[in-house]
């Protein structure tokens, strides 16, 4: 039975870079038909804040040789401060600025988001395919996924999100796509990792749609693709366990429904990617990804890192 770790990093990085990139695009294409005409024409493709955070979350796990809450700070601030232009919400330079004026940690300062609550949103997780990549064989994967969002997003749900978004990661790189994919056992190991009631809830209600081959349209409006995680985050894993052979019916289920499309392309391709491997995603995307020799490069290192 053939397993290249190696392939299935890069496959994670590069195809949650495509499903932001892509998704990107679906905002102005929002017919799959009219995306897919827009695709052959592009020369490049270009990522948003999603990938621009998942490059940051790669250089730090890998300058720190793991999970340094303060250091990743500092390389999301630092990436910012050199590309402000990438499609950033308003939290992570609201809490970059209030570090660099109050001299406080960057956990501190997510914590004060949003009334002291911290954000829900899906930031975490959509950046989160690294972690997700380095700690897939860590029982600890969950803690070491919370840590990681903490950084910009405090509030439980938002950490409970990315810790299930990483999960799912972490299990689809240790199957092997060769053989049959077990999705009882697959969903049932989501739905008990997650800790919060919102997320919890909502994998639940991705096991049953799938179950009952609902069509994705319903399940969008059921599930929600919202910015908010426990509303996209799920979106994107149903639409992983409904094409689990294709990479690219896998995107355009999870961006041609409406919604946080770049997140929920960049969440969806980070599963599939991490599952197929590199050489399941089409080379012709591949190849107008911006920064994708980088990108790789990245995903290579974590994959040396872990195999040490």
């Amino acid at each position: 039975m053939i397993f290249d770790l190696k392939s299935k990093f890069i496959g994670g990085m590069i195809g949650s870079a495509l499903g932001d990139a892509i998704g990107e695009l679906a905002f102005m294409f929002p017919h799959e038909e009219l995306l897919r005409s827009e695709m052959v024409q592009l020369s490049e493709v270009r990522y948003t804040d999603d990938t621009a955070m998942a490059i940051g979350l790669a250089e730090s796990i890998i300058k720190s040789g793991g999970l340094d809450q303060q250091h990743l700070g500092k390389t999301f601030a630092d990436n910012f401060t050199r590309e402000p232009w990438r499609g950033y919400a308003s939290g992570p330079p609201t809490i970059f600025s209030r570090v660099e004026k109050g001299g406080i940690t960057y956990v501190d300062a997510a914590q004060t988001l949003f009334g002291g609550q911290g954000s829900l949103g899906n930031g975490a997780a959509m950046r989160i395919v690294p972690l997700g990549l380095f700690y897939h064989d860590s029982p600890n994967i969950y803690d070491q996924a919370c840590g990681s969002a903490r950084v910009t997003h405090a509030h439980p749900v938002g950490m409970d999100g990315a810790a299930v978004q990483a999960f799912a990661v972490s299990q689809a790189v240790k199957l092997y796509p060769q053989q049959e994919f077990p999705f009882e056992t697959f969903t049932e190991a989501l739905i008990g990792i997650a800790r919060t009631p919102e997320v919890r809830a909502k994998m639940e209600l991705v096991q049953k749609l799938v179950s009952e081959d609902v069509t994705p349209d319903a399940a969008a409006r059921g599930i929600g693709r919202t910015v908010a995680v426990h509303e996209s985050m799920p979106f994107a894993v149903y639409s992983f366990l409904c094409h689990v052979r294709s990479f690219t019916d896998c995107i355009f289920c999870a961006i041609m429904n409406g919604g946080d499309r770049d997140t929920l392309g960049a969440m969806a391709g980070a599963i599939s990617g991490a599952y197929l491997g590199i050489d399941a995603i089409p080379k012709v995307w591949r190849e107008k990804l911006e920064n994708r020799i980088y990108i790789e490069h990245l995903a290579a290192s974590l994959a040396k890192m872990v195999a040490v």
